[in-house]
């Protein structure tokens, strides 16, 4: 999978977890300057990693989704292997260190 999903509903959110073996969620939204500088790497990341379901959740217009996932500061990267979250990670990172998050 190759097109950044960007999740709308709480309802998306949880089918794209229950629908993919690994799943990276990128929670950010669009004032955020390190989102702004992460978003170019997850779109490689998105190319590069076809068995990876990526997905973005703006926080602001799901407000839900980052009260239930306790998301206090952005960007905030989860990786979800099997509907289990495997890792997380708070803050800006490489290309090289997302890609050993969905290894």
């Amino acid at each position: 999978m190759s097109k950044i999903i960007q999740i709308t509903s709480k309802t998306q959110f949880d089918e794209v977890i229950a629908n993919n073996a690994k799943v990276l969620v990128d929670f950010k939204a669009e004032w955020c300057g390190p989102c702004k500088m992460l978003n170019p790497i997850i779109e490689q990341l998105a190319e590069q990693e076809k068995n990876v379901a990526v997905v973005q959740v703006d926080v602001d217009k799901n407000q839900d989704l980052a009260l239930e996932y306790k998301i206090m500061s952005i960007p905030a990267i989860m990786v979800y292997e099997n509907q289990k979250v495997k890792s997380q990670h708070t803050g800006f990172m490489p290309l090289n260190k997302l890609q050993e998050m969905v290894k």
